[in-house]
């Protein structure tokens, strides 16, 4: 058997290596809930790789205003009895709602990593997204394909007061340079697009509730 052999490392030792760099996560963070009564408990986020702009790119074209209607082109139904025998036929359906849209994109949307807490199954990270400028926290977009908290009782979400209405959650961070940092999330804020960033976000991010404090 031939080993080739380069600095003290065999060229095993080489490609275990590479593998290791390759499943090292893109990031790994550990949150505190802040505040009493909180959907979740202590949790670590870990990402396996950030979204591509491909993949992101269904998600915020879900929140986008959908296309207007086009009037349509069928004949008026004849006057008199002749003309009645379309009771029997189904309206059109209503278009999807930008929270369905953005619900079925999500549920689309590759994993690329998990949140863990204290239940038995962790959450599927579907949205991936990160900025850093010099001298400005770091600014990260996570979207999961559960609510937080949705595997507690009905009871106990309703005393968390977490929001009713979305399957999702989206986590919005602010990370510094010694890597902590707080979330923000669309169970007490609204979900937008922020079109200078290209990203999903929350809306008015610095108005919303901290609901996570978050530290490498």
């Amino acid at each position: 058997m031939l080993v080739i052999i380069n600095a003290g490392r065999t060229f095993a030792d080489g490609l275990a290596a590479e593998a290791s760099a390759e499943a090292a996560p893109a990031l790994t963070l550990k949150a505190s809930v802040i505040g009493a009564g909180a959907p979740v408990g202590p949790m670590t986020i870990e990402l396996f790789r950030w979204s591509t702009d491909g993949e992101r790119a269904p998600l915020l074209a879900a929140l986008a205003a959908p296309p207007p209607v086009p009037p349509s082109a069928a004949p008026a139904a004849p006057a008199g009895r002749a003309g009645r025998a379309g009771r029997g036929g189904r309206a059109a359906a209503p278009p999807a709602s930008p929270l369905e849209r953005l619900t079925t994109a999500i549920k689309a949307a590759p994993t690329v990593g998990f949140i863990w807490g204290d239940g038995p199954t962790g959450y599927s990270i579907k949205y991936a997204w990160r900025a850093a400028s010099p001298g400005t926290p770091e600014r990260v977009v996570l979207v999961t394909d559960r609510r937080l908290g949705a595997s507690l009782s009905a009871d106990a979400m309703a005393k968390a007061g977490a929001g009713a209405d979305a399957e999702f959650t989206v986590v919005e961070m602010r990370i510094d340079g010694k890597g902590v940092g707080e979330a923000k999330s669309s169970l007490t804020s609204p979900v937008v697009v922020d079109a200078a960033a290209n990203t999903l976000a929350i809306d008015k991010y610095t108005d919303a509730p901290v609901l996570l404090k978050v530290m490498r």
